[in-house]
C-alpha cells in the first residue's frame, strides 16, 4: 500500500514538472530566494479532507509549515475555532495569508511569520500540516521527535521516508480530478522497524480509500456548511 502511494506521489510530481515545462509559468509560485519549494496551493477539498483526519479541535494549536496563501488556517479557524501559526520563508505568502485571515474574519485566531521552518521550536503544536518534498519532512524528524505524546502530523503527497504513518488516504480532488495521497502520524514516531505497541490492526499504516473515510472528527458536524467543497476557497 505504501508502494503505491508513493508511486501516486511521483506521478503527480510528474504532472507538474510537465505542466511546468508546457505552460506559462506564473511567477507567484516560483520558489523564493532562499526558499526550498514551488509553491504550489493544496486544493481546497483536500484541507478539508487533512484537517478532518487530523481530528482537529477548537483546543488545538495548528501550525503549517510553509502556509502559503494560508488556506488551511483560514479553513481551521473557521470550521473549528482553533488557534493557528503558519510560517513561511516568502513574505509575499506571509502576506497573502494574513489578508485572507482579514479577509474572513479570522484574523484573531490566526499568527503567521516569515520564518525558515528548519530553525522553529514546534513543541507547542497539536497538529503540524506539511505540504513538502520528502527530503525534507525528513529534515524535519529532529524537530518532530520533540513534539509531545500525541501531536499530529499531517502531510499531503509525500511521505516521511523512515517513519511508519499511521494511515494513508487516498483523496479525489473534484477541483482537480486528481488523486492526492495525504500521511498521518501521531506522536511519539516510529520507524518502520519498531514494532507498534498496539497491535497491527489497531496502529499499523492503512491506506484508506476516499469513499471509506471514517465518519468526522469532533466539532466537524457542526460546522459542515462552512467546509462545504462547492464554496469558493479562501
Amino acid at each position: 500500500m505504501l508502494i503505491a502511494a508513493a508511486a501516486l506521489g511521483i506521478a503527480y510530481g510528474v504532472r507538474l514538472l510537465i505542466q511546468s515545462q508546457t505552460e506559462p509559468v506564473d511567477a507567484r509560485f516560483a520558489p523564493p530566494p532562499g526558499g526550498h519549494v514551488m509553491y504550489l496551493p493544496t486544493p481546497q477539498d483536500v484541507v478539508e479532507r487533512m484537517l478532518t483526519l487530523a481530528a482537529v479541535s477548537k483546543d488545538d494549536l495548528v501550525y503549517d509549515l510553509g502556509c502559503g496563501d494560508g488556506r488551511v488556517l483560514v479553513t481551521a479557524a473557521r470550521t473549528y475555532g482553533c488557534r493557528c501559526r503558519g510560517y513561511d520563508i516568502d513574505p509575499l505568502r506571509v502576506r497573502d495569508s494574513l489578508q485572507n485571515a482579514r479577509r474572513h474574519g479570522v484574523e484573531d485566531l490566526i499568527q503567521v511569520e516569515q520564518q525558515d521552518i528548519f530553525t522553529l521550536d514546534l513543541r507547542d503544536a497539536d497538529v503540524i500540516f506539511l505540504y513538502l518534498l520528502p527530503e525534507l519532512n525528513v529534515r524535519l524528524i529532529p524537530q518532530l521527535k520533540q513534539l509531545r505524546p500525541g501531536t499530529r502530523i499531517v502531510s499531503h503527497l509525500f511521505d516521511m521516508h523512515g517513519i511508519q504513518p499511521d494511515q494513508v488516504l487516498h483523496v479525489d480532488s473534484a477541483e482537480d480530478t486528481c488523486d492526492h495521497v495525504v500521511y498521518l502520524w501521531t506522536t511519539p514516531l516510529r520507524s518502520v522497524q519498531e514494532e507498534p505497541e498496539q497491535s497491527a490492526g489497531s496502529r499499523g499504516a492503512t491506506a484508506t480509500p476516499d469513499a471509506e473515510r471514517s465518519s468526522p472528527g469532533a466539532g466537524d458536524a457542526g460546522a459542515q456548511g462552512e467546509t462545504d467543497t462547492e464554496k469558493r476557497p479562501p
